[in-house]
């Protein structure tokens, strides 16, 4: 098999271990803002990369990964190139913000064109801000090739590629032709954590930047997400408490609570 071009998206989000109380909820202006949490790769998006990394181990491979926004972290994202990828390309511009998936799909699929040859296209299963997993199925129709979703296994084999996909009673094994692109979900496996020496020699490697221009877009008819109300939801929890003289006495007063709720 001939080299295999792999391209990985991956998107920059706000820490999603980071506590609640860190986000502020702004309803005037619709906005949720992070405070003292940092950026990182999208938890399935790093499942994506360590797929793409795989095969590597395998195939003669060559990685590139792609992250759009407005404004990127480049020692965020210069991990990729710390455990593996072997090119970082992020599309950077001010236009950038507030993009729906469409958008966001068009904005990559434009990008990945730009790139030239490539034979398979990986994202995650969704994002851990927005989680509308529509990016990746974007991306292949804006490029006119198949999209398989929730893959928790992908290998190569006789120029095709094979693929277990996540169904609720089990998976399925889907074969399609290269190119293609597939979202991977959790199942698959962790990053790989990169080495010290491999960290450093990171920092020293190039990183492209293109702007909306340069990829060929025209910000003003990007679509964007426009949220009608953003609000933090009011929850009022009653307790009571179910008593009795003895252990025995308070569970069946407390089963007797429960049958005139109707909750058994």
């Amino acid at each position: 098999m001939t080299e295999i071009n792999s391209v990985v998206c991956l998107k920059q989000v706000p820490d999603p271990e980071g506590p609640p109380s860190a986000f502020e909820i702004i309803p005037e202006e619709r906005k949720v803002i992070a405070r003292g949490i940092p950026p990182v790769i999208n938890p399935d998006d790093e499942n994506a990369l360590e797929a793409a990394l795989r095969l590597k181990d395998i195939h003669q491979s060559k990685i590139t990964v792609i992250s759009l926004g407005q404004i990127l972290s480049q020692a965020v994202l210069r991990k990729c190139l710390a455990v593996g990828a072997d090119e970082l390309v992020l599309l950077q511009d001010n236009a950038f913000e507030d993009l729906d998936s469409y958008s966001t799909a068009f904005i990559i699929s434009a990008a990945i064109k730009k790139l030239g040859r490539y034979d398979l296209i990986l994202t995650g299963r969704q994002s851990a801000d927005w989680g509308n997993a529509e990016t990746g199925c974007g991306i292949a129709e804006f490029l006119g090739i198949p999209c398989i979703t929730l893959a928790r296994k992908i290998e190569l084999a006789d120029g095709k590629l094979r693929v277990e996909r996540i169904v609720p009673d089990g998976y399925q094994v889907i074969e399609a032709p290269l190119p293609a692109v597939v979202t991977v979900t959790s199942a698959l496996g962790n990053l790989r954590t990169a080495t010290l020496p491999s960290i450093k020699a990171a920092r020293n490697k190039p990183v492209t930047i293109w702007d909306a221009e340069y990829v060929g877009v025209n910000p003003s008819e990007l679509r964007r997400t426009k949220l009608v109300r953003l609000f933090a939801p009011v929850r009022e929890v009653a307790c009571q408490l179910v008593e009795g003289e003895t252990p025995e006495e308070a569970g069946v007063n407390l089963a007797l609570k429960l049958r005139e709720a109707k909750i058994i």
